[in-house]
């Protein structure tokens, strides 16, 4: 599919979405950059509104991986940021404490979850569970900036 095609199906018919196609796409590239790290991965991307677009679980991932990245997906569009920033402000004493223990346990408040955004509008959400924290995060962050490319936006 052509870029300039794709970036203006998303922009003019999902405005605070993400389609399919798209999500597909991107966790085709996540799953090759966690093979080049040798991480077995569950790669999650949700809607605008946390809603579950795709889910796709690599061999050998952690069977606990597949709703962990979920739940990351989800967290990153709930509070606008990634799960790692999160993670620090439901430490004891920071700002969101407690907030992990809230929403029926759908926070999830370690590295791995990033918000996806097309401008400064957030599109959809991209969760990876499979490594540390660390490890999923530096994931995630390629898979933001993968989904800037394949939106036109780098």
């Amino acid at each position: 599919m052509d870029i300039r095609n794709l970036k203006e199906q998303v922009i003019t018919r999902l405005k605070g979405s993400i389609t399919l196609d798209l999500a597909l796409q991107l966790m085709e590239q996540v799953q090759r950059f966690a093979e080049e790290k040798r991480k077995a991965c569950v790669i999650a991307v949700c809607d605008g509104h946390g809603n579950p677009v795709a889910v796709h679980a690599m061999d050998d991932a952690f069977l606990v991986s597949y709703k962990v990245a979920q739940g990351k997906a989800y967290s990153a569009v709930a509070v606008k940021m990634s799960t790692r920033e999160l993670s620090r402000l439901v430490q004891p004493g920071e700002t969101f404490y407690g907030l992990d223990k809230l929403e029926g346990g759908n926070i999830v408040a370690f590295g791995g979850g990033v918000p996806l955004y097309i401008g400064d509008t957030i599109v959809g959400g991209l969760g990876v569970s499979g490594g540390t924290g660390e490890e999923d995060d530096e994931i995630a962050r390629f898979g933001a900036e993968a989904f800037r490319k394949l939106t036109g936006q780098a």
